[in-house]
C-alpha cells in the first residue's frame, strides 16, 4: 500500500512540475518588469544596479500605459533630466524578454540611432541577464545582431534615422517607438512624413503601440504639443503639504528666495522636499482613453533640484540678455520647463530702425572691439557688410559697399582682396583690421569663389566659404565640410537660426547687449533700401497637403532684395566663430594697440576646425 501512495506521489509531483513548466508566466506590466529585471549600467545612469520605479514615481503610469489594452498612442511631452529615454528602454526590454514583438525605434538621424544603440540599448542588453541571453553580441558571426538592426525569439528591433525614407518604409512592427519627434525633419526626402510613414508600419497589427517622445520646441509648430493635445493630456500633480488639494508643478508659483512653491488654492508655501513627501498622480484635461499623453518637468525630477532648476534659468536669462538674443531662454523653457516657446512679433519693421541711425564719431563708434565681414558674390558686384561688434554682441553697421566688377576677370578678386584688407579707424588715430569674413559660395561663379578661397587659405588670411542650409534645429555655427572641386573649407551655416538671433536682436529698442547700431552717413550705404532689405523676411509656419506643419521664412514681398538680411548673417556667423574674449579686446584698444595685422592673423587658420569651443583673440 505504501509503495502505491509514493508512486501516486511522484505523479501527481510530476504533473505539478509539468504544469508549472508549460504555464503561462505572470502577467506583468511594463514598471513591473523593469522593477524585477532591469539593471542599469554604469555608463548610462548615475545610479547603476537594480531598476527602481519607485525613484522617480511619475514614471509607473507612463509606462504602465503601454500595457493598458484601451490605449494604442501615448505621448511624453517632456523636459530632460526626467528619465525619458530609460522609459523608452524599458518598453524595449519588456517587449524583448516578455511580450516578444516586432519593434522599430526612430531618432532624428541615422547617426543619432547608431549612437542610441551603442550607448544605451547595448550597455541594457549586456547588464540585464534576462535580456542578454536573448540579444546575441553585435560581433557575433550570425550575423543576426547588428548596431542598427537586433533579433531575438520572436521578434527583432530595427533602429533607423528619421531622416532616412528607405529605413522607415520596409517590414511591418508592431511596437514603434518616436524618440525626439521635434527634431524630426519636415519630410524624409520625397515620401514625407517620417512619423506618418512609420506609423503606416504599424496598421497590420490590431494591438500595435504607438509611443512619440519629445522635448517641444516653438509654439504651434511643435510635432511634439500637436499630438499631446489630441492626447488625454496628463499632468503629474502633488498634493499641497497644507490643504492637500492636487496641483501641477509650475514655474510661475516657484519662489527664488526661499526655494519654495506656491500652493495656487491655499497660498502656502513649501520646500521641494515637503512637496515631494506627498504621494503624486496624473490628472487628465481630457477623457482619451486611446491617447494617453504625458507632461512632465524638472521640478518634478529627483535628479535635479529645484535649486539647480532656478540657477539654470538665471543663467539662461543673463545669457540671453549678453547675447541680445532669446534663445538661451528659449532652451531653458524647451528642455527644463519642457514648454513650447511662444514667439512674438515675427516681423521687424525697417521704419523703425531708418529711425534710430545715429551720427558716429569716427569711422569706427566707442565699444567696438572686433570686426567681421559677410560677403555676397553677384552677377556684376560683390556686395559686403563690415560689422563692429562689442561686449555682449552690441552691434555696428560700419560700411554696406556694392563693389561693381567685371566678375570673370581676376582682376575683381585682387579688388575684394584689398578691400578686405582695409584698416578702419577711431577717433584717436587707433585702426583695427577685419578679423574675420564669410563668402557665400551658392552664387553663379562657385568655382571662381572656390579658388579664391584656396589662395586665401595660402595666403594665412581669414577668410572662409560658407554654404547656407535651411532647416529647423540646425546651428548658426552647423559644421565644416571639404566636400568641392577645390577641396577648401567651408562653413555650414544654419541661416535659419542666424535670421531669429538678427531679428530677436533688431528689436532691442535701447542701446544695450544685442542692440543693433547704424550710421546716419549716407555714405556708409545704410540707406532705405538696405533696411528694407534688412527687415525684408519674417518667419511662417507653413501647412501643408498632408496637414504637417513646416517652419519656414519669407519675404514679405517679391519686389524687396534680401541681400542685406543673408550677408548680416553671414558676419554675425563670422562672430560666432571667433568667441572674442571682450576684456583682452578692450585692454588692447585702450593701449592703442593695432591688432590683427597680416603677421598676426594666421591664429585663425589653425583652428578653423573647432567650432564648439571657439577661438578666443
Amino acid at each position: 500500500m505504501g509503495k502505491k501512495i509514493k508512486a501516486e506521489y511522484k505523479t501527481i509531483n510530476l504533473f505539478h512540475n509539468i504544469a508549472e513548466i508549460l504555464a503561462p508566466p505572470p502577467i506583468l506590466k511594463i514598471s513591473e518588469w523593469a522593477d524585477k529585471y532591469r539593471r542599469l549600467s554604469p555608463e548610462a545612469s548615475a545610479e547603476p544596479g537594480n531598476w527602481n520605479t519607485d525613484r522617480a514615481p511619475y514614471q509607473k503610469e507612463i509606462m504602465n500605459a503601454v500595457n493598458d489594452n484601451e490605449c494604442r498612442d501615448v505621448v511624453i511631452m517632456s523636459s530632460a533630466q526626467v528619465g525619458k529615454t530609460e522609459i523608452i528602454l524599458n518598453v524595449l526590454g519588456y517587449f524583448v524578454d516578455y511580450d516578444p514583438s516586432s519593434i522599430l525605434v526612430v531618432q532624428p538621424t541615422v547617426e543619432m540611432a547608431q549612437t542610441f544603440s551603442k550607448d544605451r540599448l547595448a550597455p541594457m542588453i549586456r547588464d540585464t541577464p534576462a535580456l542578454k541571453e536573448k540579444i546575441k553580441e553585435a560581433r557575433s558571426k550570425s550575423g543576426e545582431n547588428t548596431i542598427l538592426h537586433k533579433k531575438f525569439p520572436g521578434g527583432h528591433i530595427t533602429i533607423v534615422g528619421a531622416n532616412s525614407a528607405a529605413g522607415l518604409a520596409s517590414r511591418p512592427i508592431r511596437i514603434l517607438l518616436c524618440d525626439e519627434v521635434d527634431r524630426y525633419p519636415v519630410s524624409a526626402g520625397p515620401e514625407g512624413s517620417p512619423v506618418k510613414l512609420a506609423e503606416k508600419r504599424t496598421t497590420t497589427f490590431w494591438n500595435r503601440k504607438i509611443i512619440k517622445v519629445s522635448t517641444p520646441t516653438i509654439k504651434n509648430f511643435s510635432a511634439i504639443e500637436a499630438e499631446y493635445e489630441k492626447s488625454s493630456m496628463e499632468e503629474w500633480c502633488l498634493p499641497c503639504p497644507c490643504c492637500g488639494k492636487f496641483q501641477p508643478l509650475e514655474w510661475e508659483r516657484i519662489k527664488f528666495d526661499n526655494i519654495t512653491m506656491e500652493c495656487k488654492y491655499c497660498g502656502e508655501q513649501f520646500s521641494e522636499i515637503e512637496w515631494k513627501s506627498g504621494k503624486g498622480k496624473y490628472i487628465a484635461a481630457k477623457e482619451n482613453r486611446k491617447v494617453r499623453g504625458f507632461h512632465l518637468n524638472e521640478l518634478a525630477s529627483p535628479w535635479k533640484h529645484w535649486d539647480e532648476v532656478i540657477e539654470d534659468f538665471k543663467k539662461a536669462y543673463n545669457e540671453s540678455k549678453e547675447l541680445g538674443s532669446p534663445e538661451p531662454l528659449k532652451t531653458f523653457y524647451n528642455t527644463s520647463l519642457g514648454l513650447t516657446w511662444e514667439e512674438r512679433g515675427e516681423a521687424v519693421n525697417e521704419n523703425g530702425i531708418l529711425q534710430r541711425r545715429e551720427d558716429y564719431e569716427a569711422e569706427l563708434p566707442k565699444g567696438v572691439l572686433i570686426l567681421t565681414a559677410g560677403v555676397d558674390v553677384q552677377k556684376d558686384r560683390f556686395e559686403i557688410e563690415t560689422v563692429g561688434w562689442g561686449r555682449g554682441y552690441e552691434s555696428w553697421g560700419i560700411k554696406y559697399e556694392k563693389l561693381y566688377c567685371d566678375m570673370t576677370k581676376q582682376s575683381a578678386w585682387d579688388i575684394l582682396e584689398e578691400y578686405l584688407g582695409k584698416e578702419y579707424h577711431f577717433a584717436d588715430g587707433t585702426s583695427l583690421m577685419t578679423a574675420c569674413t564669410f563668402i557665400d559660395t551658392g552664387g553663379l561663379y562657385t568655382t571662381d569663389t572656390y579658388k579664391y578661397l584656396k589662395l586665401m587659405n595660402r595666403k594665412q588670411k581669414n577668410i572662409f566659404g560658407i554654404k547656407g542650409m535651411r532647416g529647423m534645429g540646425i546651428p548658426l555655427l552647423y559644421k565644416v565640410s571639404a566636400n568641392n572641386s577645390e577641396k577648401v573649407k567651408l562653413f555650414i551655416l544654419g541661416v535659419n537660426a542666424g535670421k531669429e538671433t538678427i531679428m530677436s536682436r533688431l528689436r532691442i529698442k535701447e542701446p544695450s547687449p544685442g542692440y543693433c547700431h547704424f550710421p546716419k552717413d549716407i555714405d556708409k550705404g545704410y540707406d532705405e533700401e538696405y533696411f528694407k532689405g534688412l527687415t525684408s523676411e519674417q518667419r511662417v509656419i507653413k501647412s501643408k497637403r498632408n496637414g504637417e506643419k513646416e517652419l519656414i521664412w519669407v519675404k514679405k514681398s517679391n519686389s524687396v532684395r534680401n541681400e542685406p538680411l543673408d550677408i548680416r548673417n553671414y558676419a554675425t556667423a563670422a562672430v560666432e566663430l571667433l568667441r572674442p574674449n571682450w576684456d583682452s579686446l578692450e585692454k588692447k584698444i585702450n593701449m592703442g594697440i593695432n591688432y590683427m595685422k597680416k603677421s598676426e592673423r594666421s591664429v585663425l587658420k589653425k583652428k578653423t576646425g573647432v567650432i564648439k569651443r571657439g577661438i578666443e583673440i
